[in-house]
């Protein structure tokens, strides 16, 4: 999920070398007790995307409260997570922010072991632990981690939901009567909740649209989300022999790949996480609209919450409801949408606020 990545550094120097390499700099006038880091996703820190829009998010909150530019630091695959973490509360980190979904794990036990230490996750919800406030392996999830783990906060989003909404988009859009979503890895539930939305919602607008999934792996973290090749690749297989004409990407770095490929086929693309016409540039010719986190506002109020004592512990979701998700503007392509869309993506976003409309399956999350 990026264009630049920091390099891997020795553990003793890793916090300082990370806050010069992405632009960190002391606030002069800091006059709050936190002092915030953060870890991106595996691979990646400036991806215009989800630990981009992350980072933002901790950088303004930092602000808010009057403390320092977060530190930051970029793990190369999952094995860093450990001591990626341990390396910032060694550094006296009170106040440490993980963002993906596969840090979780990493991320409660470091909460159990650091009570003094506040952690924010991002997409690692719902949080699973066992009675003792362990990660449960087993998914039993017998654990309150609200009232084991009081110093870990997980942010999470009903990714279903703007799924949903660019999937009445993309059936609404297609010549082909073919629309596909590409997601970057089977095992992350946020992704598959995204395209299960994405399928649903295409169906609720047009029962006759195809919607073709795919997956580009099922293991592999580094292709699923850092190789734009790869992407391309796969975005240009669905175009030229599925006959898809818009092709939705919930694959980061990856799924930039997918756009790059819709744009070359002079087809339609949409976005995911943020608003890609604006964190992706080169492929604003073909992008129609995006699937929207609202991540950066999600972790800015999150930090200002902790600074304040009011941020809750456990799970804290952002849906439709309380304008955690959404669609982005159309960026001058509003002669693509339609009167009628636009009425049912407002009755959409209203039942998803009510409750009366359905936007995952039974194993939602689930492949």
């Amino acid at each position: 999920m990026v264009i630049a990545s920091l390099p891997r550094v020795a553990a003793i120097s890793l916090v300082a070398i990370a806050i010069a390499a992405c632009g960190g700099s002391s606030t002069p006038t800091a006059t709050s007790k936190w002092k915030i880091a953060l870890m991106s996703a595996t691979g990646t820190l400036q991806d215009h995307n989800f630990s981009q829009y992350s980072w933002e998010g901790a950088k303004k909150g930092a602000a808010d409260i009057g403390a320092k530019d977060p530190a930051t630091v970029v793990p190369k695959d999952s094995t860093d997570y450990a001591k990626d973490i341990q390396t910032f509360v060694d550094a006296g980190y009170n106040l440490i922010v993980t963002v993906a979904f596969d840090e979780g794990v990493e991320t409660t036990k470091a909460a159990k072991k650091n009570p003094n230490v506040t952690f924010i996750g991002v997409d690692q919800s719902p949080i699973c632990v066992d009675e003792q406030g362990n990660s449960d392996a087993t998914f039993a999830c017998k654990g309150d981690p609200a009232k084991l783990l009081p110093n870990y906060s997980s942010l999470w989003f009903q990714e279903d939901q703007p799924g949903y909404l660019v999937g009445m988009v993309a059936a609404s859009i297609t010549k082909t009567g073919v629309v596909a979503g590409v997601g970057g890895i089977t095992v992350i539930p946020p992704v598959v909740r995204y395209l299960q939305g994405f399928e649903l919602g295409a169906k609720a607008y047009n029962p006759n649209v195809k919607v073709q999934i795919s997956y580009v792996t099922t293991s592999d973290f580094t292709k699923a989300f850092n190789d734009p090749v790869a992407g391309k690749v796969l975005g240009a297989q669905l175009i030229s022999q599925a006959h898809a004409d818009v092709l939705f990407q919930v694959a980061g770095k990856t799924g930039n790949g997918v756009l790059d490929a819709a744009c070359a086929a002079n087809v339609y693309a949409i976005g995911v996480d943020v608003d890609q016409f604006v964190s992706y540039p080169n492929a604003d010719p073909c992008i129609v609209t995006s699937a929207e986190k609202h991540l950066s506002n999600a972790v800015e109020q999150a930090i200002k919450a902790v600074d304040k004592g009011t941020q809750k512990p456990g799970d804290s979701l952002f849906n439709a409801a309380n304008d955690g998700i959404g669609v982005s503007p159309f960026h001058g392509k509003d002669n693509l949408i339609s009167a009628d869309l636009k009425a049912k993506l407002a009755a959409a976003l209203q039942g998803m606020k009510d409750g009366s409309i359905k936007t995952c399956p039974a194993k939602c999350g689930q492949v």
